[in-house]
């Protein structure tokens, strides 16, 4: 008998059970480990451009990456997709939707002039990268994973770039980091990183369980249960700044992480797992990702729009992703 066996057991017994604690664990472990990689960084004195472009910008994705990974190696590359591209739904459709219910939300001028274009941009790579291949079926290979991450490369450079010219944003941003000795951060570095990659490997677990269960493709437990799962903290870190008066705070969040789940996240299956996709993921999964990554642009740069996500507009996103996941339930 071996030693994960009495965990397969389990999870095979209560898969959705197995999946929130996966959830939940995901969360917590993320949180601990971005803090500790960062505290430690800050106290080797490495730069504060590198520990914002590294611990601080690519590991608040830390969740949907560590998913996509034992997604991707245990030949499960479907998840990693729908959770790459269902995230990017849920956070325009769901977590902007919510939170500008609870109060209207304004574009920033840094979200308007930086990151929208580099959405854009990104959301235009990925067709590319997605519409490869020939018939009714399309690749996503070894190439378009490097394009993805040539991108990402394009984007942290950018980004390094604008703040070395403002240095303030890095300055609040590590500010809000709690201090630790370096043997506390050490510490946490190593119990966030073994809790994060155990969670994850449970949640895709559960995840291949629930799938075999509710006879439904892994694709869709990516694009649905997964997608949101690992969207929550976006939620709890958008409705949390736009209650506490900072609701210029809650696009910006969502632009970076959709940016981060497009040329992070989707590079993995296409690194790790390289695979034919359905021309649904094309056409229904993406072009809905397109869609509302295009009435995002449109509220944005509109003439005469007031640069703001209203509660009726924030209404619209959700209907949208309530409508977008009552199809992928009918489809299955």
């Amino acid at each position: 008998m071996g030693l994960l066996d009495p965990l397969h057991s389990l999870i095979a017994e209560y898969p959705f059970l197995t999946l929130i604690v996966g959830f939940i664990a995901l969360g917590w472990s993320a949180d601990r480990f971005v803090n500790a990689s960062a505290a430690a960084a800050k106290n080797l004195g490495v730069s504060k451009i590198v520990i914002g472009l590294t611990a601080i910008a690519v590991g608040t994705s830390a969740p949907e990456i560590m998913v996509g990974i034992q997604s991707s190696l245990k030949d499960l590359g479907q998840i990693a997709i729908g959770n790459a591209i269902g995230s990017n739904i849920a956070n325009m459709g769901l977590v902007l939707g919510i939170t500008a219910l609870v109060s209207p939300l304004p574009f920033a001028d840094n979200t308007l002039k930086h990151e929208m274009p580099w959405l854009i941009g990104a959301t235009l790579l990925t067709f590319v990268c997605l519409f490869t291949g020939a018939g009714e079926d399309h690749y996503l290979g070894v190439l378009d994973g490097l394009a993805l991450l040539a991108g990402l490369a394009v984007i942290l450079f950018l980004l390094a770039r604008k703040n070395r010219a403002t240095p303030e944003d890095l300055d609040a941003e590590l500010a809000e980091l709690p201090d630790m000795s370096s043997l506390k951060s050490l510490a946490w570095f190593v119990v966030g990183l073994i809790v994060l990659l155990a969670s994850a490997h449970v949640l895709v677990e559960a995840a291949e369980a629930v799938a075999v269960e509710f006879r439904v493709s892994p694709l869709v437990i990516g694009l649905t249960i997964v997608a949101v799962g690992t969207s929550l903290p976006e939620l709890s870190v958008t409705v949390a700044a736009a209650r506490q008066g900072h609701p210029e705070l809650a696009i910006g969040n969502v632009v970076g992480s959709n940016i981060l789940n497009i040329l992070a996240v989707l590079a993995i299956p296409a690194l790790l797992d390289p695979q034919r996709i359905g021309v649904e993921v094309l056409w229904r999964d993406y072009g809905m990702m397109f869609a509302l990554t295009a009435l995002l642009v449109l509220l944005a740069f509109a003439i005469g729009s007031r640069k703001v996500i209203t509660r009726f507009e924030g209404l619209v996103l959700l209907a949208a992703w309530i409508g977008y996941t009552f199809i992928l339930y009918h489809q299955g």
